[in-house]
């Protein structure tokens, strides 16, 4: 196998070699000479770094840049998959413990935050920019969190309320929602609804915003109901051509048949037709299996790479991380793919 060095520096104190190594003996294409480097900090054993440095940011930023390359290209179903917990002060990696609501309220900030890095260009500007929530809940925690001008510029709304809005059948609901809203309506008596499910009024009017240009999709169904990812192909087949932006929705589990197609038919039929068609836009995935340690990473328009952690002491006992790009692939590898590559990788070190 052909390998070629470069050095890439860090913030701490050792210096991190990344060997590039394309498999089957071949050379790197000019393409995959353009590749974007792994982010700093990412590692399960570099938590110093990570909590030092503002990690989200580097993924918005690179996320921003993919996404700007696949609208231009014309796609409209773009995937967004990354770990939302890394960095700063209460840095989580894989193998940290976290329960959903943390991961939806690091999204939830996350999209806040790169919502107004499209208001510069006009076609995402008056409201044209929609920020889909999950449930109301979302909806009007990040509305009463997020008040600045810049964010209000964008449209605060629900998966629920563009469905209901725009879709003939309207909206799959979760069993036992339909239930808690009649509730709360009826607890709101002529007052209107109490709000159990969440404040309605966070919920800016669509019809006063008119067709949106961009839609940024924020954790549908992971953790959530799965009748979300339902609603997202309605809304989709409705507005086919504004661009959908899925950020961390999960959707490894939806392409890959984790729910089964006799208890979940409705997700099935969505998988094939609409899911599988969505473009990984942004996406760093970590793996730790076999004892090897890795990320799959992918931006595009670039290729796909596999990234091994060669992890050693350095000379005062600390750990120093080494990111070894394993290969470059123009098709995404699969999950086995990617550990065996990493195993390798780790046994031709040795």
């Amino acid at each position: 196998t052909a390998t070629t060095a470069t050095t890439a520096t860090t913030a701490t104190t050792a210096t991190t070699t990344t060997l590039h190594v394309f498999g089957n003996g071949s050379k790197p294409s000019p393409s995959q000479q353009q590749l974007s480097p792994i982010p700093k900090g990412i590692s399960p054993f570099e938590k110093s770094l990570s909590k030092n440095i503002d990690i989200q940011a580097e993924f918005r930023k690179t996320a921003k840049r993919a996404i700007d390359a696949a609208i231009g290209d014309g796609l409209t179903k773009i995937e967004i998959e990354f770990p939302p917990l890394l960095g700063g002060s209460q840095s989580k990696s894989q193998f940290d413990d976290f329960d959903n609501i943390q991961e939806l309220d690091k999204n939830k900030d996350w999209t806040m935050l790169l919502a107004p890095t499209f208001l510069g260009e006009p076609q995402y500007q008056n409201g044209k920019t929609w920020l889909i929530f999950p449930d109301l809940k979302e909806c009007e925690l990040a509305k009463d969190e997020w008040a600045g001008q810049r964010y209000r510029e964008a449209t605060f709304t629900t998966i629920e309320a563009v469905t209901n809005g725009s879709v003939e059948g309207g909206y799959d609901a979760p069993w036992g929602s339909n239930l808690m809203s009649g509730l709360s309506k009826l607890m709101g008596g002529e007052d209107g609804d109490a709000g159990l499910l969440g404040d309605q009024n966070a919920l800016d009017d669509l019809d006063t915003v008119g067709d949106a240009n961009l839609w940024l999709v924020i954790q549908p169904g992971n953790g959530g109901p799965v009748e979300d990812w339902v609603n997202c192909e309605k809304m989709a087949l409705a507005s086919p051509r504004t661009p959908m932006v899925v950020i961390n929705g999960a959707l490894d589990k939806v392409k890959g048949g984790f729910y089964p197609k006799v208890f979940f038919p409705k997700l099935a039929a969505t998988v094939d037709r609409f899911w599988k068609k969505f473009e990984c836009t942004f996406y760093l995935k970590p793996f730790s299996d076999k004892g090897v340690y890795g990320w799959l990473y992918r931006v595009y328009p670039e290729p796909w790479q596999v990234v091994w952690e060669n992890v050693t002491p350095d000379k005062n006992g600390n750990a120093e991380v080494e990111y070894v790009l394993v290969d470059v692939l123009d098709e995404r590898p699969s999950y086995a793919e990617v550990v065996s590559m990493l195993v390798n990788a780790s046994q031709n070190k040795k």
